[in-house]
């Protein structure tokens, strides 16, 4: 016991500060992803909730406990409960190997990529300073696009996999639709990095700090309103979202889960809400100063001839706050475009995307191009 203990105080002493940032990123990745993680479980919910809403019905609120429903909120612990009862079905002729595989690598990457994400500034506790993002790099953007890419193995192969027609249908329908429309999503943000030239999500935010003539933010919506429009349809395209979502149209009977069961059509499912998430972030990193709050700097309010001093930790609290509500409202936002809009067709998708969007992007970077050179 004298050996570990003085082992452990040894580890302290020596490497005190690789032991902070051990138990900072452990804390940081509970924290940030068991928040990602419910608001996708309640956005489950949410989502009958709103389109009840919009259709006038009801909506779930069946499921109780002890006779309480809380207004429907234990459904996503029922959902839960119902797809780990439900029979693991594997077709006959599927291939078994890639069958598993596929929900796995549809939902791994989209994991991972949310450590980009810069969910505040920084927290000073005077001995050691914590920074509110998991994977700090100057390039996360590109690292983002690069890894969350490899969703789309996941999605062709879910459809391709299944020895379905029907399936393999709505594969190559998603194969060509994310890939397509994974080109103007990073076409369309180029004009907001060429702006504050910076790739590194956290020094984007940092640099939309301030306003534009003392009055108005700068933000990249007000920079870049063409970019904003193009990168919202290109991202519910890349979610696979209505309008966007005839790669799962139930009224076809297609769809390239559509042999998935139990927790294989779950982890499919919840995929598709934590991309509403990230997506809902990125638009506000990229758009609306992430966590960026209008007039507030690290010392408080700054109003122009009115200053409100804060405490540092009320000023993280807003920070923090402030990119909470950003990305709840997008989160909704995208959800109740689902239940307004009619499905487009397949081919109108696709004419969509190289006909009107691509064009529209690669001008509106060249544009940006233009007037950056001609500034500087």
């Amino acid at each position: 016991m004298d050996f570990l203990k003085e082992f452990i105080l040894n580890i302290l002493n020596n490497y005190k500060n690789e032991v902070y940032y051990i138990i900072e990123t452990f804390v940081k990745i509970a924290l940030f992803y068991g928040g990602v993680m419910s608001l996708a479980g309640l956005l489950t919910i949410g989502e009958r909730k709103i389109s009840a809403l919009m259709q006038d019905r009801v909506g779930p609120n069946r499921a109780n406990i002890f006779k309480f429903t809380l207004w429907g909120l234990f459904h996503p612990i029922a959902d839960g409960i119902k797809m780990i009862m439900k029979e693991d079905f594997i077709p006959k002729n599927a291939s078994k190997i890639l069958f598993t595989l596929a929900p796995i690598i549809a939902m791994v990457p989209v994991l991972f990529v949310l450590g980009f994400i810069p969910f505040g500034n920084y927290l000073d506790l005077g001995f050691y300073k914590i920074n509110f993002v998991i994977i700090n790099s100057d390039f996360s953007f590109f690292l983002l696009v690069a890894i969350s890419s490899l969703a789309i193995y996941g999605t062709f192969l879910g459809g391709f996999s299944s020895a379905n027609n029907w399936g393999l249908l709505g594969a190559i329908r998603a194969q060509a639709q994310m890939i397509s429309y994974e080109v103007v999503v990073v076409l369309s943000v180029l004009p907001v990095i060429m702006i504050y030239s910076a790739t590194g999500l956290q020094d984007i935010i940092i640099k939309q700090s301030g306003t534009i003539g003392g009055i108005i933010p700068n933000w990249g919506i007000f920079l870049q309103p063409l970019s904003f429009l193009i990168f919202f349809a290109a991202a519910l395209a890349e979610n696979k979202r209505t309008p966007f979502d005839v790669v799962e149209g139930e009224s076809e009977i297609i769809g390239y889960f559509i042999e998935h069961g139990s927790m294989r059509f779950a982890a499919f499912m919840f995929a598709e809400y934590v991309e509403i998430i990230l997506f809902s972030m990125l638009i506000s990193i990229f758009f609306f100063g992430g966590w960026q709050v209008p007039y507030l700097t690290q010392q408080g309010f700054n109003l122009g001839p009115v200053f409100i001093k804060l405490n540092h930790y009320i000023v993280v609290i807003l920070q923090l706050a402030s990119f909470a509500i950003k990305t709840i409202f997008f989160s909704v936002l995208i959800i109740m475009i689902r239940w307004t809009l009619p499905r487009f067709r397949f081919d109108q998708i696709m004419k969509l995307c190289w006909v009107y969007l691509l064009p529209l992007s690669i001008f509106n970077l060249l544009i940006t191009a233009l007037i950056i050179r001609g500034i500087r």
